[in-house]
């Protein structure tokens, strides 16, 4: 589960732990959307804000420091770049995934 949860569905991976869930069950469908607009992102998990922060703060940047990403150089800070979906060896299914410019 990472610390303090931060493993968890809808969690910025291995940084921040996502707050408010709801969780809609194994088996079920789940909604996600992930707004980055000017370096502040939100996750959103059913229609609740999970997570929020900003790129390239000083908070982001102290929690990268004490995180497994803290030898890569700007991690996290990229304005552009590749979406990544994770998964840990058990099933799991995407469906309607969409990116669009804000």
């Amino acid at each position: 589960m990472g610390r303090d949860g931060n493993r968890t569905l809808s969690s910025l991976y291995d940084l921040i732990p996502a707050v408010n869930k709801r969780f809609n069950g194994i088996g079920q469908w789940n909604a996600g959307h992930i707004v980055s607009k000017d370096g502040h992102v939100e996750h959103w998990m059913n229609g609740f804000r999970v997570v929020e922060y900003t790129r390239g703060s000083e908070e982001f940047r102290n929690l990268v420091r004490e995180s497994k990403y803290k030898d890569f150089v700007g991690f996290g800070e990229a304005e552009k770049g590749h979406i990544l979906l994770q998964e840990h060896g058990n099933e799991v299914c995407f469906r309607s995934i969409k990116i669009r410019e804000l």
